[in-house]
């Protein structure tokens, strides 16, 4: 390795963020997760905090102990604390419990679920963003996930902001973290007020109606409540100009959305070490356009329609 990049990258090793990974009963999903995790960079510089959700039921059982032996089995970390949880909690508390924990303890955090595989350089991605904006107070959270958009195609920086935060690889901090509103308590006025409806729909035409469905009890989302905080905060999410994650999560045993081709995308290579970034945050046009476009109605009708 080039000594000059060798001793950049010296910087970052005592600053590296811990990382929470949540699991439930998908072994092979889990397993690839983390042997890819394993092979990051940083991965043996790096603390792992490893929440297991308890059974819904006797038939889930068996593939939670099934995963829970081989989280045992795990090594290649800084160090490895598994947490398995008695009772089924459901994703949304698995992860504001698990994230709450670890960010309060730490100060920033890292969270990855059983259904992705990072690319060699997430961590490095995840790490410099984290502690180059760890001060902006108009950044909410860091992605390490980034939708294939025609406007990236010649786009010269390593990073680009978004309206909409990312639950597919991301990071934040404890100051952003313990103020989330998780009762959407300005839900009644944001609900008959038209102007803000059309504005939260800059990250995308679905959002207005995954927080109504949230509300109402027909879903169970810890990230459209996140996504709607950041809104009313008016902060941004800092995304890799090319993904440092994909899912392999769209499968029988998919929680929410079935084979979503919209969200196919261009995986990194993860040669590239040291990542450039810039304190002015400013939203580009095309790229905020072809993102929301992603989210549109025609996009998610093709999706159910199974049209590539």
């Amino acid at each position: 390795m080039n000594k000059n990049i060798k001793r950049e990258l010296g910087k970052f090793n005592n600053m590296l963020a811990p990382i929470c990974f949540f699991t439930y009963n998908r072994f092979d999903e889990t397993r690839q997760a983390i042997e890819a995790l394993r092979t990051n960079y940083l991965a043996s510089d790096s603390n792992i905090f490893i929440f297991s959700d308890g059974p819904k039921n006797e038939l889930d059982s068996c593939e939670v102990m099934r995963v829970r032996e081989y989280l045992k089995t795990i090594s290649g970390f800084k160090s490895v604390e598994i947490y398995e949880s008695v009772i089924n909690k459901g994703l949304a508390n698995s992860i504001i419990d698990g994230v709450s924990e670890v960010v309060n303890r730490y100060g920033n955090v890292i969270v990855i679920e059983d259904d992705l595989v990072t690319t060699p350089n997430f961590l490095d991605f995840m790490n410099q963003a984290l502690i180059y904006y760890q001060k902006n107070p108009k950044i909410y959270s860091v992605s390490g996930y980034s939708m294939s958009l025609p406007a990236l195609k010649d786009y010269p920086h390593d990073y680009y902001f978004g309206y909409r935060a990312s639950s597919w690889g991301w990071g934040t901090w404890k100051e952003k973290w313990k103020d989330v509103d998780w009762q959407v308590s300005q839900y009644k006025s944001f609900k008959i007020n038209p102007i803000m409806q059309i504005k939260f729909m800059r990250g995308g035409s679905d959002m207005p109606n995954m927080l109504k469905k949230q509300i109402k009890g027909e879903i169970d989302s810890w990230a459209i409540r996140w996504c709607f905080d950041q809104f009313i905060k008016d902060q941004f999410t800092v995304f890799p100009k090319i993904s440092k994650i994909n899912s392999i999560g769209f499968g029988k045993n998919a929680t929410h959305t079935k084979n979503p081709k919209r969200f196919d995308t261009e995986v990194d290579d993860g040669v590239q070490r040291i990542f450039n970034f810039n304190h002015k945050v400013e939203i580009n046009k095309k790229i905020a356009k072809d993102f929301r476009k992603k989210f549109s109605f025609c996009s998610r009708l093709m999706d159910n329609m199974n049209i590539n």
